[in-house]
């Protein structure tokens, strides 16, 4: 399990600094709720995994420039049911039973228990995948 951030972690932030402490607080809360987790970086996300991927964070813009805070990230997470909020800012099915989400946030106080719940959920979910 990882605890302390990578040099991995952060050059992926090297464009966009002002984002890393979002980054920062996401990373501890989900370490801190979804353990055990592999944090993976990848060129377009950071993944965040157990037995399969769960959740990431990215830049994907999936608000309207105008539309999106700053700084912000979008935290990706995949669930077997659709979930009905207006904090979700896009979802697909990209498999049968299985949904991608996708939200964006702009401040830590968005990093709630209704976000971590979310996170628990799909890491649950993943580890349960055959």
């Amino acid at each position: 399990m990882a605890t302390d951030i990578s040099l991995e972690e952060i050059r992926f932030f090297e464009t966009k600094q002002d984002a890393l402490p979002l980054y920062e607080a996401l990373r501890e809360a989900i370490l801190t709720t979804c353990s055990p987790v592999e944090i993976q970086v990848k060129k377009t996300q950071i993944s965040f995994v157990n037995r399969h991927l769960f959740g990431a964070v990215s830049f994907t813009p999936v608000r309207k420039a105008k539309e999106r805070p700053s700084p912000y990230i979008t935290v990706t997470f995949g669930l077997s049911h659709q979930v009905g909020s207006p904090r979700i800012d896009a979802s697909v099915e990209a498999y049968p039973h299985r949904f991608t989400h996708h939200l964006i946030i702009g401040s830590a106080d968005e990093i709630d228990d209704e976000l971590l719940h979310w996170m628990k959920e799909a890491a649950d979910f993943a580890a349960a995948k055959r």
